[in-house]
């Protein structure tokens, strides 16, 4: 479910944080730190699933506060509540492995009521919704369309909801793109997804693996490296860029189905959107230098570091 990507992500932070530690990291920190950012990237899984359910069921909530005015109309008297009968909605509410993820992630606790109030009153004046709610008969296309089309197009282009989300997930901008992707898929087949295994066994070893190859072969990286920095100054190139080069070298060396052309793009593609403006191209540069000389020297034998 969490793409190469995003584990690169958490990879990269968890090293940023190493780094700027004053101590020497304790062994095992950096899993430890690695473990937290892939926790926090499910608990705002859950809770935008969370959210989602309780803006859906706000319909029935709506009815009967407009019904119990002191002196309702007919239209207070007949809100149409067909969204929070969702077929799709009570299958997710239903489902045990998200039951679960409620009782120990406990997004509940981080309810907004007021918002969920006053986005559910803008959803009713959306055209999607008028549509569905006009349809008589329930349709699984449909009953699927309409909460896509919230969490899609009607949430996340959202201010209010964006902020109320941010405020509270530091992880948010890191994760948003991946949670659209995440949460489209899990409409289509919720029962297909475990809150308690989002991230493989596979995909953890090769995170676990890349933060730990990166610590403990810092030297083969920076031998490889400071020769092709020349005129810079090691210590004054962003800490960043430096994190980035050592994780495509470790990748280059150590990581055997991973070939070195996708290394290079995925970590161009990330220093130019974590650290400076010119840090694509410097790490691009570095890191085919090193590849070329790796290829050239015939050292692109690719092993386990911990067969090392």
């Amino acid at each position: 479910m969490i793409s190469r990507r995003n584990i690169r992500v958490k990879v990269m932070q968890t090293l940023y944080a190493v780094e700027a530690q004053d101590e020497f990291a304790k062994p095992g920190e950096a899993v430890r730190i690695l473990q937290k950012h892939f926790d926090q990237t499910r608990q705002l899984f859950v809770y935008l699933i969370y959210f989602l359910t309780e803006l859906a069921r706000y319909a029935e909530t709506d009815s009967m506060l407009r019904s119990s005015k002191h002196l309702p109309s007919d239209l207070d008297k007949n809100v149409n509540i067909k969204l929070a009968g969702n077929e799709l909605l009570w299958k997710i509410l239903n489902h045990d492995s998200f039951k679960k993820a409620l009782s120990t992630d406990k997004p509940q606790l981080l309810k907004n009521t007021e918002l969920i109030k006053k986005l559910y009153q803008e959803l009713a004046e959306t055209e999607e919704y008028k549509q569905y709610i006009g349809a008589e008969e329930r349709d699984k296309k449909a009953e699927r369309e309409i909460l896509q089309f919230i969490f899609s197009d009607f949430l996340l282009p959202n201010e209010l909801f964006e902020t109320f989300i941010e405020d509270i997930f530091t992880n948010w901008d890191d994760d948003a793109e991946m949670m659209n992707k995440l949460l489209v898929s899990y409409l289509n087949k919720p029962q297909s997804i475990n809150f308690q295994e989002m991230l493989s066994n596979e995909k953890w070893e090769f995170a676990k693996g890349l933060v730990q190859t990166v610590l403990e072969k810092k030297s083969v990286t920076m031998a490889l490296i400071k020769p092709k920095l020349k005129n810079w100054d090691p210590e004054r190139i962003a800490t960043l860029d430096m994190i980035l080069m050592e994780m495509g070298v470790c990748e280059f060396l150590f990581f055997e189905t991973i070939p070195p052309k996708v290394t290079i793009n995925e970590y161009i593609d990330l220093a130019k959107d974590y650290s400076t403006q010119l840090s694509g191209q410097f790490v691009n540069g570095i890191l085919d230098n090193i590849h070329k000389d790796l290829v050239r020297e015939n050292k692109m034998h690719k092993v386990n570091f911990k067969a090392l």
